[in-house]
């Protein structure tokens, strides 16, 4: 990959570190500035423009790189979801074939479930329950292999 496609994939961190190397400069120079005088009259510019403008700039690199660690994370949820949504189940159903959402746009939640809701409710543990050997979740623990 070369570097200017590199680049344009990474532009929000790129953008970050451009932010956080002008923050640092305006850091910098803004400190040069205030130990060149002795008067406290004079470093007040300095100390607002180059104080406030790099912790202005600072925040605003942090922003920029969390978000595109966010957007990292969302892309994997993304990828996670789009192989659970195409894995088919033993029996050749499809997870969104098999889920059915409740409204509840009416403000009113169900209470109780028909028998048919039971038996597809209990589908996708009857398979784990198969994987586990019959096992009770109880006697399974994080190390077993299954």
């Amino acid at each position: 990959m070369d570097l200017m496609t590199r680049a344009r994939s990474q532009a929000d961190r790129l953008l970050a570190t451009v932010t956080l190397l002008a923050g640092l400069l305006v850091l910098t120079l803004g400190w040069y500035g205030v130990s060149g005088t002795p008067y406290p009259a004079e470093q007040l510019p300095y100390l607002i423009s180059g104080g406030i403008g790099a912790l202005f700039l600072l925040g605003l690199s942090a922003t920029l790189w969390l978000s595109a660690d966010l957007r990292d994370e969302w892309r994997k949820l993304d990828r996670i979801e789009r192989a659970i949504r195409e894995t088919p189940w033993e029996d050749g159903q499809h997870a969104v074939e098999s889920y059915r959402p409740v409204d509840v746009s009416s403000g009113a939640v169900p209470d109780t479930v028909s028998d048919t809701d039971a038996a597809d409710a209990d589908a996708p543990t009857a398979r784990l329950d198969r994987q586990n050997g019959g096992r009770e979740p109880s006697s399974v623990s994080a190390g077993d292999r299954v």
